[in-house]
């Protein structure tokens, strides 16, 4: 988990749209966009649904599948992670959460799916996605000395707390806990946006992973979506800290709050407050992060929170 801050004022806006590809490949045909690789249903369509349309780097993508044979199974491969779908029955599609990091560079990545059907047969289709580079903002921030040169007994802290965390991240869900559309935890405006560079006292630097809220001290905080609580307490960076698995490998985090009001392993509803806004641990100022977090790939909130979901 990487540390949050509190920065300028800054807009963010995002304005997906829904990718509706239908794509047909006939046996032993490998085309620019997909490929089929098995004879089970090959010479009818897979269709493949993803948001936002364009994906950038820092981005999350959700994508639904419907395969051209039922399936009791669906998983797939994407830039070197596995991307777990649930079956939802209401829309006869298959649902799964990814994201791209702030790392990969522009180009072209193959999401390669693989399907399990009744007989125990195997399906498997590939489609080329495209990334594209996104542009992030930089500014200088002042913080606490004892944020950017800890003394030894802090350092300590710190090491404590990387450890709490890794044995957090460890005990994920693989099943789909979320369920329809990811809504914000706070309703005040954003004060910085995601994948921003920071100079902290001239010298440490970081990207920001996170989304900023201008929360003043004491505003509900509410789950942006169902999950369980994978942790809940005070770390020195984060401050006063909540983390939510939502399933499928994705997690959100709540930083800097002034008091949590959820405990550890305690099934959360969307909308259901888990704490309240401040300014704790490395903040400038009373403010909310928001953090997404996709195994162990951090991604743009402001994204998740605009996708239509089922």
């Amino acid at each position: 988990m990487e540390s949050s801050k509190l920065s300028c004022a800054a807009t963010c806006r995002c304005c997906l749209l829904l990718a509706f590809v239908t794509l047909t490949a006939p046996p032993r045909a490998i085309g620019e966009i997909g490929r089929a690789a098995s004879k089970v249903g090959a010479a009818r369509s897979w269709t493949i649904r993803r948001q936002p349309a364009q994906l950038v780097n820092g981005s999350p993508v959700v994508i639904e599948v419907v395969p051209p044979v039922r399936l009791t199974a669906l998983s797939a491969k994407w830039l070197e992670h596995e991307v777990l779908f649930s079956y939802d029955a209401g829309t006869k599609a298959w649902y799964g959460i990814a994201g791209v990091s702030l790392e990969t560079r522009p180009g072209t990545y193959i999401l390669e799916l693989k399907g399990t059907t009744s007989r125990l047969s195997e399906v498997t289709f590939s489609q080329n996605i495209s990334v594209r580079a996104a542009k992030y903002p930089s500014i200088a921030v002042t913080v606490a000395k004892r944020f950017t040169e800890p003394s030894k007994e802090q350092l300590e802290r710190i090491h404590q707390d990387k450890t709490v965390k890794q044995d957090a991240f460890q005990h994920t869900d693989p099943e789909r806990e979320w369920s329809g559309n990811f809504k914000s935890p706070v309703d005040v405006p954003i004060s910085d946006v995601f994948g921003t560079r920071r100079t902290f006292n001239g010298k440490v630097q970081s990207m920001h992973q996170g989304l900023d809220f201008a929360a003043p001290t004491g505003t509900h905080v509410s789950a942006v979506n169902s999950g369980t609580v994978l942790l809940a307490g005070p770390l020195y960076f984060e401050g006063n800290c909540v983390v939510l698995d939502h399933g499928q490998g994705l997690l959100t985090l709540y930083l800097h709050l002034s008091e949590i009001k959820v405990k550890q392993g305690e099934r959360i509803e969307r909308g259901q407050e888990i704490g309240l806004s401040g300014g704790t641990g490395r903040a400038t100022g009373p403010h909310l992060h928001l953090a997404v977090r996709w195994q162990g790939v951090y991604l743009n909130p402001a994204t998740l929170l605009t996708l239509k979901l089922p």
